[in-house]
């Protein structure tokens, strides 16, 4: 009888704890305060006009509401919790051009963001952001087939791609299109290894070795560890509008058997669960490089290969848990990209003479950026873009070897021509596909 007692005492003890520690978490009005980057401009844009996101990261339940025209905003009875936050106002060419006299024939798009926010119990203090501005291309990053396919009954890694679009109404030429697989952060604890910037928790690159002081190394410029060019004689790739170039990691049909390189057959079990690239408008074609190349690296003659400026691994293999990130590179003729510095990673330790070095990318130069994340919300890793490129990112769900690809979503469709969406934020303007797929739209 007393041990039956003692067991009742305990487990009216725990319950009160834990109704006093329930009734403890109240939720709190969260103050926002907005503001554009316009130092020194002589100018004033609409606050109004920008919309603010907050998404529980644990929930996945959203909130979107108007900032008000003085730039401030109340989010009543938030939950505590972990937040991504988003900020975004665009403005039409003749709205920009009538504030500011400066002429553009574009959208003007601003972004801000703070990801993973931990606003927890009491938490008053203000949160502001900065939106910058970032330009609408006509080149956008469509699609990104980075998972690869199972790695028993599908392709594993080698069908994989990337596709750009012509977002325009002209037609465009891909000749001298750049694209990168940009570095970073991949892990929580490289931290230890590396200098890392406090406001972004990413590398700090001003203290990479034989970095210039004078330059903003941060801010200025992304890092590649691939760089890759579409070749070209200037118009001798053009392509339509609403149309697109697919560049496949091996142009092939990789539904069907083939012969690898080492005369020994490759094929799939479930044909379903890859795709067909052998229509592709280019190829990687590391075999050159190399001395051992991947048996599956098969130079397709009727597929013309992309000039390789700096790789990584054995192939143009992209990241299957999604830790990189791509952009779009479009230069003027006062640059030569295989010029462009190249430094190492900003370690801690001072690197070894024969440390990899990474092209040092202006990101003025850079007409599209999409920032890929891990699909799960433990697994993130510090953003590589700031808002002027890309204000969130986008990842496939399920995760590595499932098919799936990241695509951007149809905004609306002009003429019969399908215009994609493009707010550079990719949280936004991107979906997935369960099963990737060349030219596709969703």
């Amino acid at each position: 009888m007393k041990k039956h007692f003692y067991v009742l005492i305990i487990s009216l003890f725990a319950l009160a704890c834990k109704k006093n520690n329930t009734t403890d978490i109240h939720p709190i009005d969260v103050n926002i305060n907005v503001a554009y980057n316009l130092e020194a401009s002589g100018y004033k844009l609409p606050l109004n006009k920008v919309n603010i996101k907050i998404t529980n990261i644990s929930t996945k339940s959203k909130q979107e509401l108007k900032v008000s025209e003085d730039g401030t905003l109340v989010i009543p009875q938030l939950s505590p919790g972990s937040y991504d936050i988003d900020a975004s106002a665009t403005l039409t060419a003749e709205e920009y051009t009538t504030i500011t006299s400066i002429p553009t024939d574009k959208d003007v798009v601003f972004n801000a963001s703070i990801k993973n926010k931990i606003i927890p119990v009491g938490f008053n203090e203000t949160i502001s952001l900065k939106l910058v501005a970032g330009s609408v291309s006509d080149w956008v990053i469509k699609q990104i087939y980075y998972a690869g396919s199972d790695k028993v009954n599908g392709a594993l890694f080698r069908d994989q791609f990337i596709e750009f679009y012509n977002n325009s109404d002209k037609v465009l030429y891909a000749d001298s299109l750049y694209f990168a697989e940009t570095v970073g952060l991949v892990s929580k604890t490289s931290a230890n290894t590396y200098n890392i910037l406090k406001s972004t928790n990413q590398m700090d690159w001003s203290k990479a070795l034989d970095m210039p002081s004078s330059v903003d190394a941060n801010n200025d410029y992304i890092y590649a560890r691939a760089l890759l060019m579409i070749p070209g004689t200037g118009k001798q790739y053009p392509v339509q509008p609403g149309k697109s170039i697919v560049v496949a990691q091996t142009a092939l049909n990789h539904k069907s058997p083939f012969t690898g390189r080492d005369g020994k057959p490759i094929s799939v079990l479930n044909p379903s669960l890859t795709i067909d690239l052998s229509t592709a408008d280019f190829e990687a074609y590391y075999a050159p490089f190399l001395t051992k190349p991947l048996a599956s690296d098969i130079d397709n003659p009727d597929v013309p290969n992309l000039t390789v400026l700096s790789y990584f691994g054995n192939d143009m293999i992209f990241d299957n848990p999604g830790r990189y990130s791509y952009a779009l590179i479009k230069v003027d003729g006062t640059q030569n990209p295989k010029n462009w510095p190249m430094y190492p990673y900003p370690t801690k330790a001072t690197p070894s003479s024969t440390a990899t070095r990474y092209y040092q990318i202006p990101v003025k130069y850079v007409i599209d950026a999409v920032e890929i994340s891990p699909a799960e919300a433990e697994d993130r890793i510090p953003k590589k873009y700031g808002a002027g490129l890309d204000a969130g990112f986008t990842y496939v769900p399920l995760g590595s070897y499932t098919s799936q690809s990241v695509i951007r979503k149809t905004e609306k469709t002009v003429n019969g021509r399908i215009v994609l969406k493009d707010t550079n934020n990719s949280t936004e303007d991107f979906t997935y596909l369960n099963i990737a797929n060349p030219r596709g739209f969703k």
